[in-house]
């Protein structure tokens, strides 16, 4: 494609056609698809509990679940469905559960407090929430505090009670078919942090869905025989599309462990027996599991390794590539689905450092200047992102809607980045965390990869803090290697013979950790504290 030209994609998108679902577009169909052609294939394997679900169990149990809230709790199209679990296989029959009634899926991260999961519950008015008994005590006090709605457990250690199997026990009624949904209805709602503020629940329909899955299976070589880890907390698109709903869509299996656990999925990277061939995973999720003793020698199999969600140090790809693991950039966003550009696995798309690749099926992209105008190759500005896997916009706030897409469809994402002569993306850094040391722009990712090339430096994380002269310099914490040592004065001086001299960090903090949320992000909100506090 012409470097100069202000868009593209791959292939050319068409604006969605609306209309409601054939039996054959439903979105639970998949799952009945392969219940009756591969019954006893393998679903779902919950890694915690060591059940196995074939693709004729989960069928069973999604429309079972189905007939109950329908039946038992009322639920109907629009209503929302709340969860409230660590990753589970139950996260899956709930999703699809929904789908089949019409329902709208709203997962919930376990990891807030009670006080914030009760603003998203405020939010999204939840009919029913369904939990696991590890946090029985927390969805009692967000349901009486939002006005007791119903709860529905399950047990997260065997011989506990289990009002959730007790549901499933009753099977649907011969004959049972609820109405299908229309394909612009809305399937989920997923909250974003709310690092600056509240919640935002980003709705995403049926037709987002089936396009981030169909982009995903495209660009990450999915397929029935795809055995996929699902890490990542199902309460984000990752951890729900990277790659499980892909999967399941093929007929493939899914294998969910219930958190993050690096010395278990280096484990099963290397088991033949447990096959996998897929994962997704932040930067940290790779780093933890490379610096495991035993990660030099592992016998790790062949397989499709995405990883995204932060800047990925260039050390990282070249360490796992050195295991003979070519890992692939991804890089998603809530508003757009968990898959929207990739790099090419293995020798294929040649890309510069911090390069996140093209688009994948159905994705636009652009990069805009902060008046809006498309930038030529080599030029940073915003990414800006269109297509079917856009969501229509964010639950009940027309206005935040209004101000991250246009009226052309595009989505601002908040991202800086450029594009080289070959179209290929280059994620430089978030808007937001870009500081500006003696007039000069400062992406804090650059300062970042430079600490990532010492052998010292374990994990790295860069913010601008004020400076009297220069308006403002670079703040680095820095988590050393258990087997090194460095000093700050020694890092700067790194720093020094790496990257501009504005760029070299005023100051450099040694930690014992970094601060992260639950997919293992670096919270800067948490840096800017602590640097805060430093000073003062």
């Amino acid at each position: 494609m012409p470097a100069g030209e202000g868009f593209w994609c791959y292939p050319p998108c068409r604006p969605p056609v609306r209309g409601s679902c054939t039996v054959g577009e439903r979105v639970c169909s998949w799952i009945d698809y392969h219940a009756a052609r591969t019954p006893e294939r393998t679903a779902l394997v919950d890694l915690a509990t060591g059940r196995r679900f074939s693709y004729a169990d989960l069928a069973g149990r999604v429309k079972a679940l189905a007939y109950h809230l329908a039946d038992a709790r009322g639920i109907g199209p629009g209503d929302r469905v709340a969860a409230l679990t660590r990753n589970s296989s139950n996260v899956f029959e709930i999703q699809y559960a929904c789908a089949l009634i019409g329902a709208i899926f709203v997962p919930l991260n376990w990891r807030l407090t009670v006080s914030e999961i009760v603003a998203v519950c405020r939010d999204a008015r939840p009919a029913v929430l369904l939990h696991e008994s590890a946090v029985a005590a927390a969805a009692a006090a967000v349901s009486a505090e939002c006005g007791q709605f119903p709860c529905l457990r399950w047990a997260s250690e065997a011989g506990e009670d289990d009002e959730y199997e007790a549901a499933l026990g009753r099977p649907a009624p011969a004959g049972w078919a609820p109405t299908p949904p229309d394909e612009d209805d809305p399937w989920t709602i997923i909250y974003t942090s709310g690092t600056t503020g509240l919640p935002k629940g980003v709705v995403r329909t049926h037709r987002n869905e089936r396009a981030t899955i169909l982009g995903t299976i495209a660009a990450g070589e999915v397929t029935a025989s795809s055995v996929c880890l699902t890490v990542l907390p199902t309460f984000h698109v990752a951890g729900l599309d990277l790659f499980a709903n892909p999967a399941l869509f093929l007929g493939g299996t899914v294998l969910v462990m219930r958190t993050f656990e690096p010395r278990q999925a280096l484990q099963l990277l290397t088991d033949p027996a447990a096959g996998v061939t897929h994962l997704c995973g932040v930067p940290a999720n790779y780093q933890f599991m490379s610096q495991l003793p035993e990660f030099a020698d592992a016998p790790l199999r062949p397989f499709f390794g995405a990883v995204g969600g932060s800047p990925v140090p260039a050390a990282l790809l070249e360490l796992w590539a050195g295991r003979g693991v070519d890992l692939t950039t991804v890089f998603g966003i809530t508003e757009a689905g968990s898959t929207v550009i990739t790099t090419a696995p293995g020798p294929g798309l040649k890309a510069p450092r911090g390069a996140v690749g093209i688009p994948v099926m159905h994705a636009e992209v652009r990069i805009v200047d902060a008046d809006g105008v498309p930038q030529p190759a080599g030029r940073i500005g915003e990414l800006c992102v269109r297509g079917p896997a856009v969501t229509p916009g964010y639950w009940q706030r027309p206005d935040l809607t209004a101000q991250a897409i246009d009226g052309d469809g595009w989505l601002a994402t908040g991202d800086a980045a450029y594009r080289d002569e070959d179209g290929v993306v280059v994620l430089v850094d978030r808007w937001k965390d870009m500081y500006i040391s003696g007039g000069e722009n400062v992406y804090p990712a650059e300062v970042e990869n430079a600490l990532y090339q010492h052998p010292a430096v374990a994990q790295a994380a860069v913010i601008g803090v004020p400076h009297e002269r220069w308006g403002e310099t670079g703040a680095a914490f820095v988590v050393l290697d258990r087997e090194r040592t460095a000093t700050a004065e020694e890092l700067t001086g790194w720093c020094r013979e790496r990257v501009a001299a504005f760029k070299v960090p005023g100051v450099v903090h040694l930690v014992d950790e970094l601060p992260r949320n639950a997919t293992g992000k670096i919270l800067k909100n948490a840096l800017r504290a602590l640097a805060t506090g430093a000073s003062s």
